[in-house]
Parts: C-alpha cells; sequence; structure tokens
C-alpha cells in the first residue's frame, strides 16, 4: 500500500542554520532517502518551494478565486513529501519515525486511496 509522508517545519529554519548544520541536514535527508530506495519502498519524493510561493483555488459561487500564499497560516509549513510503498501503517510509521523531519517538525502519514 502507498502511503504519503508530508514533512512540515517551520520554513525559516533553514536560514537560521549554520552551513555545516545544513551540511549535516542534507547528508541526513540523503542517508534516508537512500535507504528507503535499498528498501525498494521509495516511490516518489520532492522538496517544495517556499509556502510564500503558493496560490490557492477555492470556487466561491462557482468561479475560481485565486489568492496568493498558502491555505493556512502555521507555525510550520508543509516543506515536501515522500511517497512510500509499505505493507500497513505501522511499517509506514517506522519510516516516519526515521525521516530527520521528525526530529525538528512533524511527518503527516496518509495512506494514498488507490483510484
Amino acid at each position: 500500500m502507498q502511503y504519503l509522508l508530508m514533512l512540515y517545519s517551520d520554513e525559516s529554519g533553514w536560514d537560521a542554520m549554520s552551513e555545516v548544520e545544513r551540511g549535516h541536514g542534507i547528508a541526513a535527508y540523503t542517508a534516508y532517502t537512500e535507504a528507503l530506495q535499498k528498501a525498494g519502498a521509495l516511490a516518489g519524493s520532492n522538496r517544495l518551494q517556499p509556502s510564500a510561493s503558493a496560490t490557492t483555488v477555492r470556487l466561491k459561487d462557482g468561479k475560481p478565486n485565486v489568492l496568493d500564499g498558502p491555505y493556512a497560516e502555521s507555525k510550520e509549513q508543509l516543506g515536501g513529501y515522500y511517497l512510500i510503498e509499505a505493507a500497513d501503517l505501522d511499517a509506514a510509521l517506522a519510516w516516519a519515525a526515521r525521516c530527520p523531519g521528525a526530529g525538528h517538525g512533524t511527518i503527516e502519514v496518509r495512506p494514498v486511496w488507490s483510484m
């Protein structure tokens, strides 16, 4: 079954890091991604542009209402995702717990509804 691991964190934290800290962060995510690949669990992954680049669309009276920015104000922003294959929710949660983002943000785990 596929699960989406959505990585939320305070996106301003990256700018506050030193070059050494950023290097450690990149290395941690690289190792995590390689572990997913080696296990045959990785179906896809990407980092997202900052939330300020988001555009939100809602229908209002049947017409699109387009707004600059994310849908909700929050202390943590969706910064990226991993789409994984896992046998069950427990296996997906185990992968989420190993994600470097779990140490400084939140990992939301959601099963993908196969269409």
